[in-house]
Parts: C-alpha cells; structure tokens; sequence
C-alpha cells in the first residue's frame, strides 16, 4: 500500500511534469486543426486542476485538525 507521503510526492511530480511540458504540448498540438488543439488543452487543464485538488485534499489529509475545544494537558 502507498503512503501517504508518497502519494503526495507522486502528485507533485505529476503537476512538476504537467507545467514543464506545456512548451512542449504547444509544439506537439501545432500540426492539428483548431478544434483537436482546444480539446487537448482542455483534456490538460482538466488533468491539471484534477491533479492540483487531489494534492490539497492529501495535503488537508496529512495536516490534522486541531479541536480547540477538547480538553489539553495543562503545563
């Protein structure tokens, strides 16, 4: 089973690679006609926003919630 740590990492790597090929994906999408550009750069965004909400969600899962409210251990 993957940890948390690691799936963390994972998701950084992939939003990393995401934002350092887009020169890339410009070049490679150049050739098509117009609307296979639009939908591939639609298809990457979407990717990218999925990737950027699963990483706050693992990151939110990683930080745990503090309860005020509960009783703590004097000093």
């Amino acid at each position: 089973m993957i940890t948390l740590e690691e799936k963390i990492a994972r998701t950084e790597r992939l939003l990393r690679r995401l934002e350092e090929d887009q020169p890339y994906l410009r070049v490679r999408l150049s050739a098509l006609g117009a609307e296979h550009r639009q939908s591939a750069h639609a298809f990457a965004d979407r990717v990218r926003a999925e990737a950027e909400a699963e990483l706050a969600r693992l990151l939110a899962e990683r930080t745990p919630v503090l309860d005020w409210t509960a009783p703590q251990p004097a000093d």
